[in-house]
């Protein structure tokens, strides 16, 4: 498959690493020819130093003979144009990054009117990523599977509770709840566990399960949050004019720390529900005034990844409930980790996801049974991916127990219409089943490959 990327900011680097990796053919585009040129000495693809929306420069590239052209510059405008450019020449599919809310409201125009075949909006996923975290308040970070049927979430063991030292074989003797252990972090370290794995104080697990099921393994466990009622949020970016709006209609109250003036104007008019502060939300004294220690939750969306993980480690250190922090690079990880603080959110990680799984679907649009969703997990190097399976899907109607996947490969899930089944050996895959599989240093295109070959 040949790819066009246009802009290397954090999205595209990311989409430049991840996508050369899997083996794509790629060009890449930027202005900034030092970006171009790092790029092009740290991965196998190719360069070229331009206006992506120059139409000299996307023949360079060759847009003509693109599978798809991914344009996300920091312009929206220059995306949709780069975008209109590229299919004029012959691109078979276009995907841009859009950020301003008013564009975003006309992402159906542009995708059936004008043929865009994916509108990206990094912002937007941040904030949906931020809201389902907030309503499961015990989970670090949630993701959904089939229509919402099924979810991963993101916990951390903290050191005596019911957890530590148990033997996953011996997890019925903490809770009855359906669900499995599917992933564990322990440190920089990360598992895809089996029966005989014992879980310790610290470890990052990852739990897949129904929300009911999820729910009621928390509060057997002892990982028991109260509901989130009062979010304080630092900073007025697009991604707090996207949480507050979510918020608002789960009633939900959120007061928003802003230092420019015009901005605070602005998201008073946009925002009639939420409490505006015009001041700086990094002042422990402007904070404590606003009442902090009476929030439920605190979420840090400044521009400095240092100033959003400070402010959410002095909000737990004031006594609130949940600190979430916006962070761009993924090097801080590890002090976050050892920080304590309870969430993370990195837009370009969730839009990366979401165009990984379109181009893999793209690779197998021939077969229903083709990517669902897919997301990053475990510092990325984890996928979970939801496939559907069909007629040409291997070993239907066999015990799992008989059938051999792929080293660090599990069926993390089955959803059998409404029902869903955390596998054992003894169960099977049925033709219409949807599946969740955890994958660790496996690029899944395919549901066949979960299987291991054999002759």
């Amino acid at each position: 498959m040949n790819i066009v990327i246009i802009g290397l900011g954090k999205v595209g680097q990311m989409l430049t690493h991840y996508l050369s990796n899997e083996g794509y053919n790629i060009v890449v585009i930027d202005q900034n020819s030092q970006k171009v040129e790092n790029v092009v000495n740290q991965y196998d693809v190719l360069g070229i130093s331009g206006n992506g929306a120059n139409f000299q420069v996307l023949q360079e590239a060759g847009v003509d003979k693109a599978n798809v052209v991914i344009s996300v510059t920091t312009s929206d405008e220059l995306n949709i144009l780069s975008c209109l450019l590229a299919k004029q020449l012959g691109a078979k599919h276009i995907i841009a990054r859009v950020r301003n809310p008013d564009y975003s409201l006309q992402s159906e125009i542009l995708k059936n009117k004008l043929g865009f075949s994916m509108i990206i909006n990094p912002e937007l996923e941040a904030a949906n990523d931020i809201r389902r975290t907030i309503l499961f308040a015990s989970a670090m970070r949630i993701d959904t599977f089939a229509k919402g049927k099924v979810e991963i979430i993101e916990l951390r063991i903290c050191n005596g509770m019911k957890l530590d030292s148990i033997a996953l074989s011996q997890l019925s003797s903490v809770t009855k709840s359906q669900v499995l252990i599917c992933a564990v972090k322990r440190n920089d370290k990360v598992m895809i566990p089996d029966g005989d794995f014992i879980l310790k104080g610290q470890d990052h697990i990852y739990v897949v399960g129904s929300h009911k099921d999820l729910t009621k393994f928390c509060l057997d466990a002892g990982f028991v949050s109260e509901k989130i009622k009062h979010v304080m949020i630092i900073g007025g970016s697009k991604i707090t004019y996207y949480l507050a709006r979510q918020l608002a209609v789960h009633g939900i109250k959120t007061k928003i720390f802003e230092r420019n003036h015009e901005r605070c104007i602005q998201l008073s008019e946009q925002l009639p529900y939420s409490v505006i502060i015009e001041g700086d939300g990094s002042d422990e004294n402007i904070l404590m005034e606003e009442g902090v220690n009476r929030s439920d939750a605190l979420v840090s969306l400044t521009g400095l990844d240092e100033e959003n993980i400070v402010l959410a480690l002095v909000a737990k250190q004031l006594g609130v409930k949940k600190s979430i922090a916006k962070v761009n690079r993924m090097n801080l990880n590890g002090v976050i980790d050892q920080l304590g603080i309870d969430s993370i959110v990195d837009p370009k990680v969730l839009v990366t996801s979401q165009i990984i799984r379109y181009l893999r679907v793209k690779e197998n649009h021939d077969r229903s049974s083709s990517i669902q969703t897919l997301y990053k997990i475990v510092n990325e190097e984890v996928e979970a991916v939801e496939f559907i399976v069909d007629e040409k899907t291997k070993y239907c109607n066999i015990p799992l127990a008989q059938v051999k996947t792929k080293k660090d490969l599990l069926i993390g899930g089955i959803i059998r219409q409404n029902q869903t089944i955390i596998p054992n050996g003894q169960d099977v895959l049925n033709v219409g089943d949807r599946i969740i599989v955890i994958a660790y240093h496996t690029s899944l295109k395919d549901i066949n490959d979960i299987f291991e070959e054999t002759y």
